[in-house]
């Protein structure tokens, strides 16, 4: 197989289909291995590219091809999907992957360490844990409702209310038994949420990039990690605006015959991320509303003009925009800039500003836009 030049590789739990070629673009391996020969088969193979999936497993299988001398590739799998011809089998995807990964412009998933994949797990963890004790919140207060037992929403509400119905007579002995099961369950969550959160605030600490992305106004300790942990390689997006529409903050496109139509966000790329910015933003403006805060004009002028929810959007886009340019330049942010009450010196564009010093729309902080 010296003439192999490319693999595309179908993964599954325990089935990994393989489809290579020459350089003459033409089929010289099909194959179809188990989850314990992999590692056999590729170790003996010379280096080559590989193409995978970005899914389940996908970047623990490009560590350990890697470390064996291979070029590994991930793909997203929307990427992939025009490739496939008619029929879908592992056979066809394969095929698909070792096509698709050879075009010039196809976008690939940077593969990140097992460290990184840690840190992902712990936001992850924490995550489930609030949806749980959300859900577990609910749940009190719904039944609570079923026995003529009202309360107000908020988690400081739910052990007034648990006691409330241990003491309530009308409610039956077997009802108060379940209520006890779901309030030690609640209970149990804090101390684990809290454990979580100190863990995740100390590697916010010891993470030079995490500190200096936090002091953008609409990110915290949380949004600054997301950050991190989830974009490993920020020179992969040419402009603020590429990463912005990888986050899925940019309005969909339906332009055509020279006329632009433009609608609502893509939401595409990641929910967690985009959910962070989105209520970062939304904290901002509700403490702008309040007469808080040291907001900048274009701020000002668009929630004048604009719904909350829409300007909420907007700050956001606006937000992952400056952050891009954070983690490629190094530098720190600058309340200045964003307010345009600072003239940069020549050669240093502030994120958000113009050499003027007015602030500039959220779109300026995009490919080179003045």
């Amino acid at each position: 197989m010296n003439d192999l030049i490319r693999i595309g590789i179908d993964t599954s739990k325990s089935v990994f289909v393989l489809h290579g070629v020459d350089a003459a673009e033409q089929p010289v391996l099909r194959r179809k291995l188990r989850r314990q020969q992999m590692l056999d088969f590729f170790a003996k193979l010379a280096p080559v590219q590989i193409g995978i999936e970005a899914c389940g497993a996908a970047h623990y299988w490009a560590r350990e091809l890697m470390a064996l001398g291979h070029e590994v590739r991930l793909l997203p799998p929307q990427y992939v999907k025009p490739y496939v011809q008619r029929g879908k089998n592992d056979a066809a995807d394969a095929s698909a992957i070792c096509e698709a990964m050879s075009r010039p412009r196809m976008r690939f998933v940077p593969v990140k360490t097992a460290d990184q994949q840690a840190a992902l797990m712990l936001v992850g963890v924490r995550d489930q844990l609030v949806a749980r004790r959300t859900q577990l919140s609910n749940t009190i207060r719904g039944y609570a409702a079923e026995f003529g037992i009202a309360a107000a929403k908020g988690l400081d509400k739910v052990e007034p209310l648990l006691v409330r119905i241990a003491r309530e007579p009308g409610v039956p002995e077997l009802a108060k038994g379940l209520f006890a099961a779901l309030g030690e369950e609640f209970a149990a969550l804090k101390p684990k949420l809290r454990k979580l959160e100190a863990q995740l605030l100390a590697w916010h600490r010891h993470n030079e990039l995490s500190r200096r992305l936090a002091e953008i106004p609409s990110i915290g300790p949380i949004g600054a990690t997301l950050l991190v942990m989830k974009v490993t390689n920020p020179q992969a997006f040419r402009c603020g605006r590429d990463f912005s529409a990888w986050v899925g903050l940019t309005p969909k496109d339906h332009s055509t015959a020279g006329k632009q139509r433009l609608g609502v966000i893509t939401r595409a790329g990641d929910e967690t991320l985009r959910r962070v910015l989105v209520v970062g933003a939304t904290a901002v403006i509700q403490q702008v509303r309040k007469g808080r805060g040291n907001p900048s004009p274009w701020l000002i002028e668009l929630m004048r003009r604009k719904p909350p929810k829409l300007v909420a959007v907007a700050l956001a886009n606006k937000t992952a925009r400056i952050a891009w340019k954070l983690m490629v330049s190094g530098e720190r942010y600058h309340r200045e800039h964003a307010r345009g009450d600072f003239v940069p010196p020549t050669g240093s564009l502030a994120p958000g500003t113009r050499r003027q010093g007015r602030v500039a729309p959220p779109a300026a902080v995009a490919c080179g836009q003045p």
